[in-house]
């Protein structure tokens, strides 16, 4: 009985031996996060990415992409084909306006008395609601700031107008962070350039009222009061960068196929967002009550008085009928939403990426003197296109702008192939030739070439409406038919363009493993006996 008493004891303190014990590097044996050895620093603690504000997790997938019903409207811009789209995160609803608000006073705080500019740029059009034969002017006046309409989805928002909100809601939220983590404190004095960003903030020239950082165990010099250091990408509290989502995101997304899979197989494919070919309820409790805000044949926006169908006569507030499998709502109807893609009309399953599928990259990198990245007077830090000479030997990639890769681009009309013409530089560069062949055929490219300029391939202006600034938008509105509310169709619009019945949500990527452990990352089941309504 004494022995064991001792073996007991004896265990105990190994274990706590072992519990107090630094993790090492399997690599090298060297203790991680110790400042005797160059203090390496490894979070040890981090679990998995938390989910920002008014975000819902979207576990990724296969599943395919495009019309696989009739399209009636003969358009064949949306080839079915079967691509994965990663994890990621969505808003749960659309941008409302009382947010969008919040983006403009936070603009006018900062640049009002500098640069009121930027605060005109972007105020959304409320002139989107006029119709010539129609009385709107109410709209116009009141619905972006009256508080009846608070909750109701922003529009006259163009596209670029919906990019900025991201990434000023990037810089908000993790400014928030840092300052509940008792990193900094509220600066209310923010004002034209000094004002925080994320990425400013990370390369270290944004200093905010600090109050407490994080103790330094790197021997790093970080200026003034070495035994702390500002917080890095590494240590896990920064979030990802809030932005619209992709074309093949929002209609997984929309889809919410999570709720129809068994096993390794998807089973019943949806026509809309929700599980059934009707636009009314099947649920018992609820039955024959509209889906989604959607215009029910023409002169019915909203039923007969009495017995309203969809309860809305232009947008609804952005809580309004039942969410889909990932706990999103108004993924169909109410407003339709920007998305990050370049429009092209024809898809091609051969020449398009089956993972992560997007058009419209244009590879930046920050401008950069004396070591440092340069500012703008806005506090930005400033972007330019990869320097191609920098690219000669890369071979994912050759050129900043890839909007028209493989979309019948000049070049390829012209008879010229960029790429191998930079891979004929490469080879001359190596053996030490003579390079006026090359030379010749950039000027031949630049002469016949017009960066980041479809015009020519679309005829634009005579044919076709398509430029390299055209983007793609998704879903149906409350002024559309049902037709528009399967989420495989797709539109387009120019990107400084807006209307009435556009709108946008956020999406933010998801770092690490695909699936989530987190309880409110969990898949919601929807309830269809629960209609929710502000």
């Amino acid at each position: 009985m004494k022995a064991n008493k001792y073996i007991i004891i004896l265990f105990s303190s190994l274990m706590l031996f072992s519990c107090s014990k630094r993790e090492k590097s399997s690599i090298t044996g060297w203790e991680y996060n110790n400042s005797k050895n160059g203090g390496y620093e490894v979070n040890s603690t981090y679990i998995e990415q938390i989910t920002g504000p008014g975000l819902m997790f979207v576990e990724g997938g296969s599943f395919t992409m495009g019309r696989v019903d009739e399209d009636v409207m003969y358009e064949w811009n949306n080839v079915p084909r079967t691509v994965t789209v990663s994890s990621f995160y969505m808003d749960e609803t659309e941008v409302r306006n009382v947010d969008y608000l919040e983006y403009l006073s936070w603009i006018k705080r900062m640049y009002g008395q500098t640069y009121p500019e930027v605060y005109n740029k972007a105020l959304p059009d409320t002139l989107v609601w006029r119709d010539k034969l129609g009385y709107n002017e109410p709209y116009v006046d009141q619905y972006l700031r009256h508080p009846a309409f608070k909750n109701y989805p922003v529009v006259g928002v163009s596209w670029q107008q919906a990019t900025d909100f991201c990434v000023w809601r990037t810089d908000r939220v993790n400014e928030r962070i840092l300052i509940n983590e008792g990193i900094l404190k509220e600066d209310l004095e923010q004002m034209d350039d000094n004002v925080f960003t994320t990425e400013t903030y990370l390369s270290g020239q944004y200093e905010g009222i600090v109050r407490k950082n994080l103790k330094n165990i790197t021997h790093e010099n970080y200026g003034s009061g070495e035994q702390y250091r500002r917080v890095k990408m590494e240590d896990g509290l920064i979030l990802p960068s809030y932005r619209l989502p992709t074309e093949a995101e929002w209609e997984f997304a929309a889809l919410g196929l999570v709720g129809n899979t068994n096993g390794s197989n998807t089973n019943n494919r949806k026509i809309y967002p929700w599980n059934s070919s009707s636009l009314r309820n099947s649920d018992p409790k609820n039955q024959g009550e509209i889906m989604a805000n959607f215009k029910n044949k023409r002169g019915d926006n909203m039923g007969v008085a009495g017995n309203l169908n969809d309860n809305a006569d232009i947008t609804a507030p952005v809580k309004s009928y039942w969410p889909n499998d990932y706990g999103l709502y108004n993924m169909a109807g109410n407003v339709s939403e920007w998305v990050m893609d370049v429009y092209r009309p024809k898809i091609e399953q051969n020449s398009t990426t089956d993972h992560r599928s997007f058009r419209g990259n244009v590879f930046t990198t920050s401008k950069v003197e004396d070591g440092l990245p340069l500012i703008d007077s806005l506090g930005r830090i400033i972007k330019e296109d990869v320097n191609l000479e920098d690219n000669v030997y890369r071979r994912n990639y050759k050129k900043a702008d890839n909007i028209n890769y493989l979309d019948g681009d000049i070049e390829s009309q012209m008879g010229i192939d960029w790429n191998s013409y930079l891979d004929e530089k490469a080879e001359a560069d190596t053996a030490k030739i003579k390079i006026d062949k090359w030379n010749t055929n950039v000027d031949k490219y630049k002469n016949n070439t017009k960066t980041g300029n479809s015009h020519e391939m679309y005829a634009y202006g005579e044919s076709s409406l398509i430029t390299d600034r055209t983007r793609v938008f998704k879903g149906g509105s409350w002024k559309d038919r049902a037709y528009w509310l399967n989420p495989g169709t797709r539109r387009y619009l120019d990107q400084d363009q807006s209307t009435d019945a556009i709108g946008f949500r956020c999406a933010m990527d998801r770092m690490g493993a695909p699936v989530s452990n987190l309880r409110e990352n969990a898949r919601r089941g929807v309830d269809y006996s629960k209609k929710k309504v502000y």
